[in-house]
């Protein structure tokens, strides 16, 4: 039985497994003596315009020599977007990473088949790497109890998930961080630490100042931390610098009012995130990548600003134990709503939180949510300054939801791009996108997906549950 090429797949559909299987049948002889299976004149690399790409459906095999654009009767160029590219030592299908969002699927704290099903998800989907968010290094570094903290444990179940991704021919990181002050005391059970004291509203608990010993200690259990995900399977690693987290903390001069080593001068703010960075690299296997997400800024008056976020930048492109830089901006504990823009979901939020809270949320909730008008690739005019000034690979976050933005970006010079929101409403869009069925997301961009992180995060748009207000498109 030949080949009959009727249907026409990406190539990053075809998974680990089936790629090794069907490779000589385009690489050997005409007969594949293997499994007595002709290959057919038109599937020979002789005969295509490039090198062969792969897709398969319903057991057969053809190659994709056609751009995407031109099999949706365009006449454009083979997307860049679409092409294998490098992160320091991983070859990824294309240029598209799902984005560390958190999936509200450990209620317990372990890994669950929900958590393992969605990154699955992702993966088939066709993005090139989706990135599992976010696993704690230490106890009191969960944002609350519902977190993962990545111990011996955790990494053994994480093997599931893992196997599962790449099964489906995508690669898999784990974003490493530690929650400072954003963590919730009460939740966790153990006392929050900070640059400082302060108060955190999160847990209606004051955080305790960090000593050189804590911090000494939480770069170690990030060394431990990233030998872990080595084991467990993960490709990549990307390391939690931002939205006021803790080593995002220490780099802000509204949190961080220091006089020691681990402060007083932007050098000393760094210190805590630059050291993290080195102990995550020496921790993690030579053939695993690692990448950092950083705030250009805090999106607060007195936080971090653009221009020393670029010399921070700067520090951790020259101290050479990164792969790339993912740029993001806004703070979990002051203003979130800087990293998603659009609008702000009070009511919802409002909703999850005690009662005896309800109330003074509804007086000044508006302060902390505030509303940010949404537009397409919203961070990109600031992450063009660190295009400008940087040769580390970069990876442009926040606002990408249609495929012309994706490729523009990689036009301008971004190595990557990752998404969340478009794909937490259609897990299926990278595929769409190369398939030509599809030009954009249809996330509305309501950010009511937000809430909805402690019942596990859903678009509402596609997966209404009673109790959700109608999503009017438009309002």
């Amino acid at each position: 039985m030949g080949f009959e090429p009727t249907v026409r797949l990406p190539p990053h559909l075809l998974s680990r497994e089936a790629r090794s299987t069907w490779l000589r049948h385009l690489s050997g002889p005409d007969h594949c003596s293997g499994c007595s299976r002709t290959r057919p004149k038109e599937l020979s690399p002789t005969h295509s315009s490039g090198p062969p790409r792969w897709g398969a459906a319903a057991g057969r095999v053809i190659l994709l020599n056609v751009a995407p654009a031109e099999r949706i009767g365009q006449t454009a160029r083979v997307s860049a977007l679409f092409e294998p590219a490098t992160l320091g030592p991983l070859r990824l299908r294309n240029r598209t990473i799902k984005a560390a969002t958190f999936e509200g699927r450990t209620p317990d704290g372990v890994v669950s088949d929900e958590l393992i099903e969605f990154h699955r998800r992702m993966a088939a989907g066709g993005v090139a790497m989706s990135t599992v968010a976010y696993l704690a290094v230490a106890p009191e570094g969960r944002t609350d109890s519902g977190c993962l903290v990545l111990d011996d444990r955790t990494a053994r179940d994480l093997r599931r998930l893992t196997d599962a991704v790449h099964s489906e021919g995508a690669l898999v990181a784990a974003q490493l961080g530690h929650a400072g002050p954003v963590a919730n005391a009460a939740s966790n059970g153990v006392s929050a630490i900070a640059p400082g004291r302060m108060f955190n509203p999160l847990g209606l608990r004051r955080t305790r100042a960090a000593s050189t010993a804590d911090l000494e200690r939480v770069i170690g259990d990030f060394r431990s931390a990233a030998a872990r995900a080595t084991d467990a399977g993960f490709d990549s690693l990307e390391v939690h610098l931002g939205h006021n987290y803790l080593p995002s903390a220490f780099l802000s001069p509204a949190l961080n009012r220091r006089h020691d080593e681990w402060g007083s001068t932007l050098a000393g703010r760094a210190r805590l995130a630059r050291r993290i960075v080195e102990a995550v690299r020496s921790g993690a296997g030579a053939h695993v990548a690692v990448t950092a997400k950083v705030n250009m800024v805090d999106g607060v008056r007195t936080g971090l600003q653009l221009d020393d976020s670029l010399q921070v930048a700067r520090w951790l492109q020259d101290d050479g134990h990164l792969d790339a830089l993912e740029l993001t901006g806004g703070s979990s504990l002051a203003n979130p709503m800087y990293l998603f823009k659009g609008a702000a979901p009070l009511r919802e939020f409002r909703q999850t939180l005690p009662w005896y809270l309800r109330g003074g949320f509804r007086l000044v909730g508006s302060r902390f949510l505030r509303t940010y008008p949404y537009s397409e690739a919203y961070f990109l005019p600031m992450a063009r300054r660190f295009r400008e000034e940087l040769t580390l690979p970069l990876v442009l976050l926040g606002g990408i939801s249609e495929m012309s933005t994706a490729e523009s970006a990689i036009d301008e010079g971004f190595d990557f791009v990752a998404m969340g929101r478009a794909l937490l409403h259609d897990p299926n869009l990278i595929n769409g996108w190369f398939a030509g069925t599809a030009a954009a997301s249809g996330c509305v961009h309501c950010n009511r997906c937000m809430p909805t992180i402690y019942e596990g995060t859903r678009c509402p748009l596609v997966d209404p549950r009673p109790g959700d207000r109608p999503v009017v498109v438009g309002a």
